[in-house]
Formats: C-alpha cells, structure tokens, sequence
C-alpha cells in the first residue's frame, strides 16, 4: 500500500495512470480493450506442451516391473540360442525355447501401449475439460458505467472487477472498494485463515485465490503471465529445484517477505513501464 501511495499517488492515481474510471471502469470500446491487450498482455497462460504418444510410451517403459520383465526376457532368449558343446539337445525342445522370452516382450509391449493410450486419451480429455472451463468461466467487470460478464481471458489491465462471494479471481489487482471482503489465499501462501481485504489496510488480490465473505470493487493491474499465479507456474516450468534448506526457520520467513516484497516490486516497475506503451 505504502508502494502503490508513493509510485502512484494511492489507487486513485493509478486509475488516472491506467486511465480508467474507478466508478466507471473502461470504455466498451473493442479497439481500446484490444490496445491494452498488446500492451499489458493476454490474460491466459499458455498451456504446456502436449507429450505425444511416442513419449507416453518412453515414460511407460520406465516403469520398474517392465524393465525388469524385459530383462528376464532378454536372458531366457538369450539362453534358449546358447547351445553348450557336447551336449545332447532335443530339436522340439530347441525349437520351442525362444517362445517363453517372445511372450514376456509381447505381454511388455501389450501393458506398455495400453497404458501409453490410456494415459494419451485422459490428456485430451483434460485439455478438452480445462479449454471448455476457460471459454465458459466468467467475471463480472464494469464497462462504460454498467456491469457485464467477461470470459476471464478478455479481461485486461485497467478493468474494474466486482467480486463476491464464492468468486475465483481471474487477475490480480488493488481493492477499491470493500465490504467486508474476506479472501481464501491457501491456494498460494497454504495460510488457513482468511485475509480480510480493505482499501486502506491491505489491498491486493491475487489470481487463484477465493474470496469467501463480502463483496468489493477492484482495479485489474496484472494479467495472465504477469499475475501471481503466472509468475508462480512459469517459475514451476522453468526449473524445479528446491530451495537447499540451509537457511535457519527465521531466515527463511525473512526470504520469503523478501521475495514477495521483490515480486510486487517487480510488478509495479513492470506495470509503469506498460502504462507508457498505452500513452
């Protein structure tokens, strides 16, 4: 809050910025809603690449039951050719040794593509079911003075949200208006309690958490890659190393109200330099 009053003049400054009304919100304007969409971004995460089927059945042969199956397999082929000298064979015996090794490589191939397909199609299905959530989810921004359902990923930076109760919020944003608004954060903090949010405490909402109790107002500053959850699931893509556990407990609450500190921070330099793009 301290931030937001000393880079924008309080959140009233940063609508003047962001040129929107606080009461109003923005114009209905396709061609300036599609202007602060270049600017400040989609709000929409891209989804990560789809594994193609060939690498679902790599990832299957990995299991450690089939590999030690198909090196049992590859032993009894082995021994059913080796013929030791001197050595008095039977040729229906020899001619049926090399069966018991093919039929653990077939029933391994059998669970292999089975288990490849399924986990193929349960993909498809996933993607099927989260594309349909994100076209059919919903949140209620005002535009030109009246209030309209947006799908989520036409919001854009400059919006003005009103949240309720039960609302998942789709962006991040600074509280405008608050009526004993009360947030579910465990999602991204694992913090049990609810956060009561007003204007004058604290403000900021942050995409992926729940709102509980009350209502509000907000201004949407940071959309999709740019928001809390984006941050957090670019990070998870792009490594996924765990911290090394040297610090001492009270040094690591310390990193951690470093990095947050350094996170908005981060966001609200991002943002000033955005707002320029817009004029």
């Amino acid at each position: 809050l301290l931030q937001i009053e000393s880079t924008y003049g309080g959140v009233e400054g940063l609508c003047r910025r962001l040129k929107t009304d606080p009461v109003n919100g923005l114009p209905n304007d396709p061609a300036e809603l599609a202007k602060r969409e270049r600017a400040f971004g989609k709000n929409e995460i891209p989804p990560a690449p789809s594994k193609s089927f060939l690498q679902l059945v790599w990832e299957a042969l990995h299991d450690v039951t089939l590999i030690v199956l198909i090196a049992a397999a590859a032993v009894s082929l082995g021994l059913s050719f080796y013929k030791p000298p001197n050595v008095h064979h039977d040729a229906s015996e020899e001619a049926a040794n090399w069966i018991e090794g093919v039929a653990i490589l077939v029933a391994v191939l059998v669970v292999v593509m089975v288990t490849a397909l399924n986990d193929w199609t349960k993909e498809r299905q996933f993607r099927g079911l989260q594309s349909k959530i994100e076209t059919e989810h919903r949140f209620s921004v005002i535009r030109g003075g009246e209030a309209h359902d947006v799908v989520v990923n036409e919001l854009v930076v400059g919006d003005i949200g009103r949240v309720k109760y039960g609302d998942l919020l789709p962006a991040d944003g600074v509280l405008i208006q608050s009526n004993d608004l009360k947030i579910d954060e465990s999602s991204l903090t694992g913090e049990s309690d609810l956060i009561r949010k007003s204007a004058d405490g604290d403000p900021m909402l942050l995409s992926g958490t729940h709102a509980m109790e009350g209502s509000g107002r907000f201004l949407i500053t940071a959309v999709g890659l740019n928001s809390r959850t984006g941050i957090i699931m670019s990070l998870l893509g792009a490594g996924k190393g765990e911290p090394n556990g040297n610090h001492a407990d009270n040094g690591e609450a310390n990193e951690e109200e470093k990095i947050s500190k350094s996170v908005l921070q981060a966001k609200l330099s991002n943002l000033a330099i955005q707002i320029g793009y817009i004029g």
